[in-house]
């Protein structure tokens, strides 16, 4: 199947689910507000209480309800006698989790839910849901100086589209004129785009709250479409470009877009450190695998390199997009550790891109490359990478 006919699948049951939900709730439980008794009331979910997260749906019509999201296994709901399905899960640790529901073999997220996470795929959209802890997560606003997230369209010549990103500036930028910042290229994974690492990934909250801490110092983020070739309107519907391929993409544009086009535009609209040593490229998933292979790619460029969830090597995936870049690194291995300052591999010990990780970091130790590989617990989701921007973060530009 192509990514088109994917998408157009994917487009056709979010249809399917909408004319689901219109058949399945009254309209006036759709409306804002409004919490009137009776069998069309709106039910409130997701429901937390120490801990625990209780599920709601309201579909009359519906034979079979189920809750998926990345706290565990499906949960079948139980309907009560008004046409209500419930379910609790719990207790689960606090941390913020996504999640959808299932109905009759339809994929929805919740409509009693305001908070959804949007993906560049449509079936990738889901609902959030927080569990609090005993105090503040270091992912939350807290009362701290904040830094400021602007969003700059430019015309990438390279890619011959106008194009779109994100960047984070710290705390006092603009009242320090004469301060000089190093930046951090910040890659997003596929079906996500340059919005998911502060909206989802929390990154500025993270960053302001380090900054606080005094645990890091002040450097710029730049957070990019990650797919080569897709201008900011994408094809008209806000997605790849048909037969975009697993990477949504041309890898080669998207390398191009950043080397050629993104890093002139910081460089020459903000107070950057516009050299290697103050240059760091990071990502998770497919932005790890492309962070890897652009940093390693370009160390004139880049001394800084993060990889999150992803391997460069020993991964199907891997393949077909480019030679091996551990190759030229082991021609010279001492050359290559001169400069690079900081080769960064995490992995969680569920996630499937384990194998391409653990890989790459025996490729890299087999080449002598030195470089850190951090094993930790989880999978392929938010709630890890939010962790690993938090460790790596101390490690840039000390």
């Amino acid at each position: 199947m192509t990514t088109h006919h994917k998408v157009l699948r994917d487009t056709t049951a979010l249809a399917i689910a909408a004319a689901t939900l219109a058949m399945a709730f009254p309209a006036s439980a759709q409306e804002v507000g409004m919490r009137s008794g009776g069998a069309g009331a709106a039910v409130a979910s997701p429901v937390v209480s120490d801990g625990r997260v209780t599920f709601r749906l309201r579909a009359n019509e519906a034979r079979a309800v189920t809750v998926s999201g990345d706290f565990g296994p499906d949960v079948a709901l139980n309907r009560d006698t008004d046409g209500v399905w419930s379910a609790s899960v719990g207790p689960l640790k606090p941390d913020v989790y996504v999640y959808y529901f299932i109905v009759d073999g339809v994929r929805l997220p919740d409509p009693a839910n305001p908070r959804l996470k949007i993906g560049y795929v449509p079936s990738t959209t889901t609902s959030i849901v927080s569990v609090p802890g005993d105090g503040p997560m270091f992912y939350d606003v807290q009362d701290v100086p904040h830094g400021e997230i602007r969003t700059l369209l430019y015309k990438s010549e390279s890619n011959r589209v106008v194009r779109e990103l994100n960047v984070y500036l710290p705390p006092g930028y603009d009242a320090n004129p004469r301060q000089r910042y190093p930046v951090l290229y910040l890659l997003h994974g596929f079906a996500n785009d340059h919005h998911s690492w502060h909206r989802y990934g929390r990154a500025n909250d993270i960053l302001d709250n380090l900054l606080a801490k005094k645990a890091i110092k002040p450097f710029i983020v730049v957070m990019p479409l990650g797919y080569g070739g897709a201008s900011v309107n994408g094809d008209g519907t806000g997605i790849p470009p048909a037969g975009a391929g697993p990477f949504g993409g041309d890898f080669a544009l998207y390398e191009r877009d950043i080397l050629e086009d993104v890093i002139p535009l910081i460089d020459g609209k903000y107070h950057t450190l516009a050299n290697r040593e103050n240059r760091a490229i990071m990502g998770f998933s497919m932005g790890g695998m492309q962070a890897g292979r652009f940093g390693l790619g370009h160390l004139d460029t880049f001394s800084y390199v993060g990889i999150m969830s992803a391997g460069l090597v020993g991964n199907p995936v891997s393949t077909p997009v480019g030679p091996d870049p551990i190759a030229p690194l082991a021609a010279d291995p001492d050359g290559a550790n001169k400069r690079l300052k900081l080769l960064w591999i995490a992995c969680g010990a569920e996630d499937a891109a384990m194998v391409g990780a653990r890989s790459t970091h025996e490729a890299l130790q087999k080449a002598g490359i030195r470089h850190v590989f951090v094993e930790t617990e989880g999978a392929h989701h938010w709630r890890v990478w939010r962790r690993y921007l938090r460790d790596v973060a101390p490690l840039l530009f000390p």
